[in-house]
């Protein structure tokens, strides 16, 4: 329950990060060091138990916090705005296990997006869990989450 909850955040944080409203370079460093610490805690949870597992937590939150901030303090408005572009084409077109790619040549930084399971919880609403990574500075920083399609054509987290 803690890691789905979490996976939430996390995916709520990269798309505020590549949401296609320009940001202030401070905001995206600090949704990068919340989404960084995110993936670090969970990566570290899957390692040991009780206190070597807290342990690996804490300093996969950390390492997790430096590269995220890193990374949301690098990434400028055309790279979040392709990798906006590429997670809504990839939510509408891109069959499951298909992955589609953005770059920015005057960065160098990509990332990736693929959908993974597709499902209809209701007539009319369909949803996508997926995976992203998003390099800068050769630095990959994984993400996943789930998204519905809204009835105006839009992409909601779920």
């Amino acid at each position: 329950m803690i890691k789905r909850m979490a996976s939430v955040v996390l995916l709520a944080v990269s798309l505020f990060v590549a949401g296609p409203v320009g940001c202030a370079g401070g905001e995206n460093q600090q949704a990068g060091t919340i989404l960084g610490a995110l993936a670090g805690g969970l990566a570290g949870a899957q390692f040991g138990d009780g206190k070597g597992q807290l342990a690996a937590v804490g300093i996969g939150t950390l390492l997790g916090a430096a590269v995220g901030g890193e990374m949301g303090r690098s990434m400028d408005v055309v790279d979040r705005r392709l990798m906006s572009q590429t997670t809504e084409q990839a939510l509408n077109d891109a069959p499951r296990n298909t992955t589609t790619t953005w770059r920015n040549p005057d960065t160098g930084h990509y990332g990736t997006v693929t959908p993974v399971y597709t499902w209809e919880p209701r007539p009319g609403l369909y949803c996508r869990e997926y995976q992203t990574t998003v390099t800068v500075g050769g630095q990959t920083q994984p993400g996943h989450g789930t998204a519905c399609r809204q009835p105006d054509g839009s992409w909601r987290i779920q």
